[in-house]
């Protein structure tokens, strides 16, 4: 198992972080309110805790993709994809500056920017929106009260992966940063 591990350069941080992702994950698969999600949360602690560029897209990304295979697929999937790489890059910008601060304002920004795709795919795919600026601003207007759960789920969710892994970290220094 060790061999696996050091080959694979696995190591307990790398463990314990994708642990929390797919946490968030399976999160995902218990009732909630509407967009009350760890989506966000789960894509900005992957970019600021995953060193290595590829996991921090591979293990958020293969952690949402699994969860969706169970909740099903719909045809604005690639708006959620995409919205969810951004965020991630957010949370790679965010890797030096975990602070309370800097933490709360990448998650309101990965709360926005989710809101601003997903819907403006929702009004350019959808027949229940016309196609004008009326009608962009109607979909977006009618999408508050996701964005406002979705703000909700994203600060809750952020505040027990950021805090819970800060925690953690304290209790057990293995999973602290390694200086080098």
């Amino acid at each position: 198992m060790t061999y696996i591990m050091t080959k694979l350069n696995l190591n307990p941080r790398i463990i314990a972080i994708a642990g929390v992702i797919i946490f968030g994950a399976l999160m995902r698969l218990i009732p909630h309110w509407p967009n009350f999600t760890p989506i966000a949360a789960m894509a900005l602690f992957g970019g600021a805790y995953l060193k290595k560029k590829h996991l921090a897209f591979i293990i958020p990304f293969a952690a949402l993709l699994l969860s969706d295979v169970f909740l099903g697929f719909h045809r604005w999937m690639i708006a959620v994809y995409i919205s969810f790489g951004l965020v991630v890059m957010i949370g790679m910008y965010l890797r030096n500056r975990v602070k309370v601060g800097s933490v709360l304002l990448a998650t309101l920004a990965s709360s926005l920017l989710f809101f601003v795709i997903t819907n403006f795919a929702m009004w350019i795919g959808s027949p229940f929106y016309p196609q004008n600026f009326a009608g962009l601003i109607e979909c977006y207007t009618l999408a508050v009260p996701f964005l406002n759960n979705g703000i909700l789920g994203d600060l809750l969710f952020s505040t027990v992966f950021f805090g819970g892994f800060y925690l953690a970290q304290l209790r057990f220094p293995v999973l602290a940063k390694v200086k080098a």
